[in-house]
Parts: structure tokens; C-alpha cells; sequence
């Protein structure tokens, strides 16, 4: 009975947002009030208890929100000063092997694009660069959504590791765990599992693209196809997941994503450029499929950059300088040697003993990378590209309103967490309801759950539509059901956060989001189900190395 009750709220939330297709601005809210009502009536909470636990969680949503901000901010500052116009136009003039251009933008590009931004933009831009270039739009979409997986864990800055690292911190405070090693080891098996599959997700993508929008359409005619392009594309899975892992252990949490597609993009340039690997016969859809419609609605975000004249003018270089000035910020920043890290770390915004809960909220907003680099780097841009005000005021009123929504979603959903992991504090002596979750799963799946945690991960970026979102409503659940079973915490909580990225191909967000862009909306029960065979391959691949892992 603790477990039906303690699974309420999340399972309303799963049945509104996937069920019923409602949004997470809706569904979460929802599931706090949910967890509210539980937690004062089954669970014996006070209200004060109650109250103090969800504000908390709202005031942690704020570190979140501050570096989506910034993530948003300086791309559409980069798309109001005609940057990102510059940038699509400097792909169009590297290859015309279609099988070519799906690594370096889908998944190079996209990559890049995800460890700066993350949040549906990778896929959003790289689609319609690829529909510009001569892709029917459904081939751009399924192929750019299946290259957003592998970056995600580290993406928008580290958002989604970092939001599963802070959900699970009391939790390790409470079982007597260093959070310092936890987190070493979350970044090593995260990174690691990542590394190993996401080396042949680029193959993965051509043969799929191949076998659905190839002239024959069939697997033995899709592996003919891909055996040409099958070293470039392996070439394109390493030039990535090599600097991604190193960086994941050597540097920090912000940095493996943009480091590996800023790295990969440079060494696949150049390959493609002195046709290194490259495919001897160049591959293209057959004529008929090759369709380009209007996409409805505004131009795709970061690709049009209208009305700024000084765009035409502006170099490859220039349009890049931000991005590389972002990677070179966060690189001096998080390395402690140089001695900024600390410094920043410092100016601290402190709210002690939150309604008597005995929680402390810090907010350390020169730390955040929302503000050091993306908000200095946006203030900067329009200097260096000479943007007119009033594009300048528009991209931030712009990002501003995109914000908010995900801003409500992301307090509901941090402080009905908290909430729930904080419930152990009530008058009937109960088990917080995640312990009682975890105790459930645990005698249900027993030492098998290795083989069900990455779908655990899947299944909250599908509904949710965020990686960041799966990690904060499911973290601790992994968490406390590994602990039961005796299985190591840190794999299984590293599958969570692997399984979230693995779902953003097929999560209702980012494809509503790129369908309008590509001008196929109306189909994206269509781009779930192309997508779904390499969601269930990856997250069953993850599932498998983690097994490997915990033996061993």
C-alpha cells in the first residue's frame, strides 16, 4: 500500500504527459499537488514539513533555470546577429555524400550544439540545415533526433549529470557516501557506457537512413549503402567520444560535450576536406523523396538571421568566435589550477533553515555557467558582431519567455522530488516514498534491475521531453532501489542518467519541435516509430554493459 501510494504522483505524471499528451507545465505541477496531498494525508506530513520540502525544491530549480537561460540566450543571440546563418552556410560547402553530411551535422554539429545549449536545439537547427541541403525532411528529422542522444548526459552545460548529482545528494549524505567520489564515478561509467555505444551511432544513423529513405528500401540494399561510409562514420563516432570521455575524467561535467564536438568538428572538417576515409561513391536519395516544404510557422531558430546586415559580410571565423570564446571561458573556469574556479565559487546567495526543515539553500550565481560564460558571452556578441539594439533586446526578451515555461515545469518537478524524498520526516513513522518505491521495484525486478534501469531513464525523457527532467524525477529512485538490491549505486544511477539521453529520440518534445521546423507536422507518430528500434538498441546495449560492469 506505501508503494501504490508512493508511485501516485509519478504515475500521474506518466499518464498525463504520455497518456494524455498533456505538457510537462501542466502534468508536473499536477504531480506535486499530488505528492502534496499524500504526503499531508497517507504519509501524516505537517504542513509545515510539506511546505518547507517543496519550497526548497523550488529554490534548487533556480541553479537550473539560470543556466538554461543562458543556453537559450546565446543562441538566439547568435541567430539575431546572423551567426548561425553564416555557420549553416559554411557546412553546405564541405561534401555532398549525404551519408557524409549526417555526421558532421547531425552528429558532430548537433553535438556541439547540445553541450552549449542542449534543450531540444541540436536537433531544431540540425534538421533543417540538412532539409536546406537537399534531405527529404522526415530522413533530417529521424537522423538528427537519433544523433541527440549520445551528448545529451553532459549536455546544455552538464544540466542533466549535474540535476542527477544534486537530486542524489542527501541521499549520499545520508548513507555516509563521499559526494566527490560518487561523482567521479558517475561521470566515469556515464561517459564510459556512452563512449563505447555512441562510437557507432553515426553508422547506426546512415543505415537507418539508408533502409527508410534509400531507393530500395531494404536492409541488404541500407548495409550495402553504409559499408562505404561505415570508416567516416566510425572516424566520426571516435573524433567524438574520445575527447568526451578524457574530458569527462579530467576536466568537468560542463565541458565532455562541447569539447568532443568542438574537437570532432575540427578533425571531421578537415578528414572530409583531404577526403580522408571518405566514401569513394557518393550516396543520394533518389530524386523523388527530395522534397523541401515551407516550414510552418517562424524560421527555425539560429538559421535565418534576417535583417541583420552586417551578416553577409560576417567570416566563418567570426561567426564561430563566441562558441570557441564559450568552450575557452569554461575550460579556464573548471580547471582549479588557474585558480578562477574558487574565486567564482565565492559570491554566495545563502537561505538557512528553510521553514524550519533544517535545509539550506546556496546559490553560488557566479559559478553557474548561465552566467560565466553564456550571459558575458551574449553581452559581448553584439560587439563583436555588431548587432543593432533592438535584435539585441528581442533575443533576450525571447529567451525570457522560452524560460518561463520550462521554469514552472522544472520547480514542480524539483520540489515534488524533494518532497517525496524528504517524507520520511512524518508522524506515522513511514519510509520516505521513494524508499517505498524503491523497496517495490526492487522486490519485482531483484538483481535484474540493471536490465530495467536505463528504460527507467527512456521512459522519463519520453514523457518529459528533458534528460534533466528524467534524472530529477528518477535519480533517487535508482538510487535508493540499488541500495536494497546491494548493487552499486553509482552504475545504476549512471544508466539513469545514459537511459535520459538514449529517450531524447524519441521524446514528444523534441520531435513536435522539429517537426514544425522540417514542415512535417502532423507525422511524428511516424519519426516515433522509425525511432524506436535504436532507442530499444541503445538503452538495451547500455542495460548490458552495466551488467558487465557491476560482475566483473
Amino acid at each position: 500500500m506505501q508503494a501504490f501510494f508512493a508511485f501516485l504522483p509519478i504515475l500521474l505524471v506518466v499518464v498525463l504527459m504520455a497518456a494524455l499528451n498533456i505538457g510537462s507545465k501542466k502534468a508536473l505541477p499536477a504531480g506535486l499537488a499530488a505528492a502534496v496531498a499524500i504526503g499531508l494525508t497517507y504519509w501524516g506530513m505537517t504542513p509545515q514539513d510539506v511546505f518547507g520540502f517543496a519550497i526548497y525544491g523550488v529554490f534548487r530549480s533556480i541553479d537550473i533555470i539560470l543556466i538554461i537561460f543562458g543556453a537559450i540566450l546565446i543562441l538566439n543571440t547568435l541567430s539575431e546577429s546572423g551567426a548561425m546563418s553564416v555557420i549553416s552556410d559554411g557546412f553546405k560547402s564541405i561534401s555532398d555524400d549525404r551519408r557524409v553530411q549526417v555526421v558532421i551535422i547531425a552528429w558532430m554539429f548537433g553535438a556541439f550544439v547540445e553541450g552549449t545549449a542542449g534543450f531540444g536545439a541540436p536537433a531544431a537547427l540540425a534538421a533543417p540545415l540538412l532539409v536546406g541541403l537537399g534531405f527529404p525532411p522526415l530522413a533530417a528529422a529521424v537522423v538528427a533526433l537519433i544523433a541527440n542522444s549520445t551528448p545529451v548526459a553532459f549536455g546544455a552545460v552538464g544540466v542533466p549529470f549535474l540535476a542527477a548529482l544534486d537530486t542524489v545528494a542527501p541521499a549520499l549524505s545520508e548513507a555516509g557516501i563521499d559526494a566527490g567520489a560518487f561523482e567521479a564515478g558517475l561521470a566515469f561509467y556515464t561517459a564510459l557506457i556512452h563512449a563505447i555505444i555512441g562510437t557507432f551511432v553515426p553508422l547506426l544513423a546512415i543505415l537507418l537512413m539508408a533502409r527508410f529513405y534509400g531507393s530500395e528500401r531494404t536492409f541488404r540494399a541500407a548495409f550495402r549503402d553504409t559499408a562505404g561510409a561505415a570508416p567516416f562514420a566510425v572516424l566520426g563516432g571516435l573524433a567524438f567520444t574520445v575527447p568526451f570521455f578524457v574530458s569527462a575524467q579530467l576536466l568537468s561535467p560542463e565541458l565532455p560535450s562541447i569539447l568532443g564536438g568542438l574537437i570532432g568538428l575540427g578533425v571531421l572538417i578537415v578528414a572530409a576536406r583531404f577526403r580522408v576515409l571518405t566514401p569513394r561513391n557518393r550516396w543520394d536519395f533518389p530524386p523523388s523523396s527530395q522534397k523541401r516544404p515551407t516550414p510552418r510557422g517562424a524560421d527555425p531558430i539560429g538559421t535565418s538571421g534576417a535583417g541583420n546586415d552586417s551578416a553577409g559580410a560576417m567570416s566563418l571565423a567570426l561567426a564561430w568566435a563566441p562558441y570557441l570564446l564559450i568552450a575557452l571561458i569554461l575550460v579556464v573556469i573548471r580547471i582549479p589550477e588557474f585558480g578562477l574556479k574558487s574565486l567564482l565559487a565565492r559570491p554566495v546567495i545563502r537561505f538557512p533553515d528553510l521553514f524550519a526543515t533544517g535545509l539550506v539553500y546556496r546559490l553560488r550565481w557566479a559559478y553557474l555557467p548561465g552566467v560565466v560564460p553564456f550571459a558575458l558571452v551574449a553581452l559581448l556578441t553584439p560587439i563583436l558582431h555588431r548587432t543593432p539594439a533592438n535584435r539585441v533586446a528581442r533575443a533576450w526578451t525571447a529567451s525570457a519567455r522560452q524560460v518561463g515555461g520550462a521554469a514552472l515545469a522544472l520547480a514542480a518537478g524539483i520540489a515534488m522530488v524533494q518532497l517525496m524524498v524528504n517524507s520520511g520526516s512524518n508522524s506515522f513513522g513511514r519510509p520516505s516514498m521513494l524508499t517505498a518505491m524503491a523497496g517495490a521495484m526492487a522486490a519485482l525486478a531483484g538483481r535484474g534491475f540493471v536490465m530495467v534501469a536505463p528504460f527507467i531513464g527512456i521512459l522519463g525523457s519520453f514523457m518529459s521531453g528533458s534528460n534533466t527532467v528524467s534524472n530529477i524525477l528518477f535519480s533517487s529512485l535508482q538510487f535508493e532501489t540499488a541500495t536494497l538490491l546491494g548493487l552499486s549505486q553509482v552504475v545504476i544511477v549512471s544508466l539513469q542518467v545514459v537511459g535520459g539521453g538514449v529517450g531524447n529520440m524519441i521524446c514528444i518534445n523534441n520531435i513536435v519541435a522539429v517537426a514544425a521546423t522540417v514542415g512535417v507536422v502532423g507525422m511524428e507518430g511516424k519519426i516515433i516509430r522509425r525511432n524506436a528500434l535504436p532507442t530499444a538498441v541503445y538503452g538495451l546495449a547500455a542495460a548490458i554493459i552495466g551488467w558487465i560492469i557491476i560482475v566483473m
